[in-house]
């Protein structure tokens, strides 16, 4: 028997296993194949909405009749001021929403794990991720209250002597960034904190009972086995949180923002809104979020080239 005949051979042979294997797992292929159609009709067919961004675009022409007119909104969205300071506003509370989410909620799985009393534990567990399943309106109608002038904050500084009179701490541009930063800490702490003590679950005991033979403490444990024991997971999910961080968020922004403090507070989604709905210029809404995928789609490349140089752990 030649070679090409062996080949031909095992052609048949793999499609015949391929085959009854498909068949035994028919119900997981049709699960399969209906996330597959979910996807395709929610995430990829509406790609085809990104030529707006390169048209003329006219509602009563659509898609297949406005003018292409190439990258010249781009250009238009570029040479706008207003389009780099929702970029910079953007990028600062991305940024400041990364780096604090994962510290805190690295820190809190830690020390979590640490605690002992399994019923203390499961309190504060389910105590710590509730404010995840609240509305961001109800999120901020809380931040409103307790940094109002007669909140609990003012009340605090005011007793402590700090200020003589309430804060409006609304009032402040520069503030506002850190007032995110925070939200976003107290909502998503706990939630986030999930998956880090699930990373926990899957180290080695044995480690920390050679470790308490040595002598090591909690915090030597902590430092030597479960924050290396979890460097995986915390590296996957920055790469993955990188590609997000021009995705800051709308509705905290939108829901507490206010004219003294816009400078500070418009981000690429708000900006989308304006123009996109707001001003009917569905073009320059489109280019903006296509700007936006673009940038996010190369921050996970650069991100996961790092990764791949420094460490074995990669998203791809």
């Amino acid at each position: 028997m030649n070679a090409n005949a062996i080949r031909g051979s095992k052609r048949r042979m793999s499609w015949k296993a391929w085959c009854k294997q498909a068949k035994e797992q028919k119900s997981l292929l049709v699960l399969s194949v209906l996330f597959f159609a979910y996807g395709f009709i929610f995430c990829y067919l509406p790609l085809v909405g990104w030529l707006i961004g390169f048209q003329d675009y006219r509602p009563r022409d659509g898609i297949l009749g406005s003018k292409f007119v190439g990258l010249q909104v781009f250009q238009t969205l570029f040479e706008d001021p207003e389009f780099w300071l929702t970029v910079r506003n953007t990028l600062a509370m991305s940024l400041l929403n990364l780096v604090f989410s994962t510290i805190f909620a690295i820190l809190f799985a830690v020390l979590l794990n640490e605690v002992r009393c399994m019923i203390g534990k499961k309190f504060v567990q389910t105590v710590s991720y509730l404010p995840h399943f609240l509305s961001w309106i109800v999120a901020c109608n809380i931040l409103f209250d307790t940094l109002g002038s007669t909140g609990i904050v003012n009340e605090l500084l005011m007793k402590m002597h700090v200020i003589t009179a309430p804060l409006n701490f609304f009032s402040y541009p520069q503030g506002f960034w850190w007032i995110v930063a925070i939200a976003v800490v107290w909502k998503e702490t706990g939630w986030n904190a999930i998956i880090y003590l699930a990373a926990i679950t899957s180290i080695d005991p044995n480690l920390y009972e050679a470790a308490a033979i040595d002598g090591g403490g909690r915090w030597v444990k902590m430092r030597y086995i479960t924050l290396p024991g979890i460097a995986n997971t915390i590296i996957i999910l920055l790469i993955l949180n990188v590609g997000n961080v021009l995705n800051s968020g709308f509705e905290v922004q939108y829901l507490m923002g206010n004219d003294v403090i816009r400078d500070f507070s418009q981000t690429i989604d708000i900006y989308v809104l304006k123009w996109g709905i707001s001003q009917s210029n569905y073009a320059i809404g489109t280019a903006a979020g296509i700007f936006r995928s673009a940038v996010s789609i190369v921050l996970i490349l650069i991100t996961n080239a790092i990764a791949k140089r420094t460490s074995d752990t990669r998203l791809f």
